[in-house]
């Protein structure tokens, strides 16, 4: 079985070595594929440099900033096309611990989608500030109640994907970005009628680095969950 890991970056040269290194020690026999978004702070030039001591590391570099939802689809394909069975998508920021990564591979023999959740099993957050804990939980109970997503954290970004969801979910018609692009992506999925499971992580809040939250991320989430519950009833989703 084929397995990459795809993260997106930009300007994350204090945290993407250790970030590479975590997930190695984890299972150094899956593929790792970086997606920079020409980071001025040289996270590419970094990464470039640990492919030669990393030969499961590879590096997509996109010619400007574009999106987190657009460099997760262009990791995404670039793992189909070279043959990944599993892709798991993960932060690059260490907010995600790397050890979980087996237990999302080992929960994916059962189901289509496994997704490391904050909110299953209580609430596992550190180090979040109080507003950015009420706006993250308000936004999974907003997306459970207007689309009927059964998913305790639709906005979480670490997630195992089976490579038949992506080839049937139509990744390329996504536009979403931030929080739209998680709860757009396992909506498809649900729609779908794949397999989702839910296993709790703890999710740390970057200790190093700027976070990439907006006040348009918000409002794209806002605006896109009514919209996703639209174009369900409309049968846009093929």
């Amino acid at each position: 079985m084929k397995i990459f890991v795809v993260t997106p970056t930009f300007n994350e040269k204090k945290n993407i070595k250790e970030l590479i290194e975590k997930i190695n020690l984890a299972n150094d026999k899956i593929d790792i594929l970086v997606v920079d978004d020409n980071s001025p702070d040289g996270t590419h030039e970094i990464v470039n440099n640990l492919k030669n001591k990393y030969k499961n590391l590879h590096l997509l570099k996109r010619l400007e900033k574009g999106g987190l939802g657009s460099a997760y689809i262009a990791g995404m394909k670039y793992a189909l096309n070279h043959n990944a069975d599993l892709i798991i998508q993960m932060d690059a920021d260490m907010s995600h611990d790397p050890a979980s990564i087996n237990d999302l591979i080992e929960k994916s023999k059962n189901f289509d989608l496994v997704i490391g959740s904050r909110y299953i099993s209580g609430i596992n957050v550190v180090n979040w500030p109080f507003h950015r804990l009420i706006i993250s939980y308000g936004a999974n109970l907003y997306s459970r109640i207007v689309t009927g997503l059964p998913i305790k954290d639709a906005t979480g970004g670490y997630k195992c994907w089976k490579r038949k969801v992506l080839e049937n979910i139509n990744i390329d018609s996504i536009e979403s970005q931030g929080y739209s692009f998680q709860i757009e992506m396992s909506y498809r999925a649900w729609i779908k009628k794949y397999k989702i499971c839910e296993i709790p992580i703890i999710f740390i809040d970057r200790t190093v680095g700027q976070s990439k939250m907006n006040k348009e991320i918000m409002i794209e989430a806002f605006f896109m969950i009514p919209k996703l519950r639209l174009l369900k009833l409309l049968g846009k989703f093929k």
